[in-house]
């Protein structure tokens, strides 16, 4: 019984040119991120009992801006900022949405269930050069 040998195995001119194809499409898409890819912002979705009654790009905000929010027989004072939104004051009960503070990123949200306002942060936030995820 014989052993067939195995072949030489060695690179040709097609394996560099596949080669430098990947490394010009990582540095296209590393320059491509670095510069910001497509963020859009954040976007501020308020709700009142469960519908949308106004969406907000931060964004395109200059400066703070105040919203009056009358729902559920509560009055809710809003501030919105080009990075994020809070709760100034609220006359309902247990102030749960005034004590949540500003929020900055996106998925956070402000409730307040007696009221049955939900001021919700949806979008992409620009990178502020932290961490994008802490673990542990």
């Amino acid at each position: 019984m014989s052993v067939k040998p195995s072949p030489k195995l060695r690179p040709s001119g097609y394996d560099a040119l596949v080669a430098l194809a990947v490394v010009a499409l990582a540095a296209a898409l590393g320059f491509w991120m670095w510069r910001g890819g497509t963020q859009q912002g954040l976007t501020a979705v308020i709700l009142v009992d469960g519908e949308r009654v106004e969406q907000v790009a931060l964004r395109e905000l200059d400066h703070p801006e105040e919203r009056t929010l009358t729902a559920g027989g509560y009055t809710l004072h809003l501030r919105l900022f080009p990075d994020g939104a809070e709760m100034e004051s609220a006359d309902c009960p247990t102030q749960d949405c005034v004590h949540t503070g500003r929020i900055t990123r996106s998925g956070q949200s402000i409730v307040c269930l007696p009221g049955r306002v939900i001021v919700r942060l949806e979008g992409a936030a620009v990178n502020d050069g932290g961490p994008d995820i802490v673990i542990g």
